[in-house]
């Protein structure tokens, strides 16, 4: 079983899915997630605990064949970087949003606390939540 303090996962080539395998994967291995551009981190809770790598591939390609594109993509490990690649060369694209499903689609940029996990996906919110850490 091979452990990590903090995993990064490069979803370059699924970046349209991001926020939905970023809250499948982290409630899966029970880790904080931390948005970045076209990646995200998981970290634990607690600084001693650690997590199981071959949890998180697993989670990754458990939501990947739910939505039937197990077979398209590889999830390879190297270090504390795990990276979703195409096989085909071909990356997940979905279409935007039209208006009149505006407030059902995932937000296209999303932030997320690095302390608690907090998600807000307008920067001012954000921006006044991270000061209640700093007080």
């Amino acid at each position: 079983m091979q452990t990590q303090f903090m995993l990064t996962i490069d979803c370059r080539d699924v970046d349209s899915i991001k926020n939905e395998l970023l809250v499948y994967v982290s409630d899966q291995v029970a880790a904080i997630p931390t948005l970045k551009n076209h990646q995200f981190t998981l970290s634990m809770f607690n600084d001693n605990d650690t997590i199981d790598l071959n949890t998180v591939i697993s989670s990754i390609k458990e939501f990947l064949d739910s939505i039937g594109e197990g077979h398209n993509f590889a999830v390879i490990s190297h270090n504390n970087v795990i990276t979703i690649k195409s096989i085909s060369g071909k990356p997940i694209e979905r279409d935007s949003c039209p208006p009149s499903e505006m407030f059902s689609c995932p937000p296209s940029e999303m932030f997320s606390c690095p302390h608690c996990g907090f998600v807000s996906r307008y920067e001012v919110e954000f921006q006044n939540h991270m000061k209640i850490h700093y007080l």
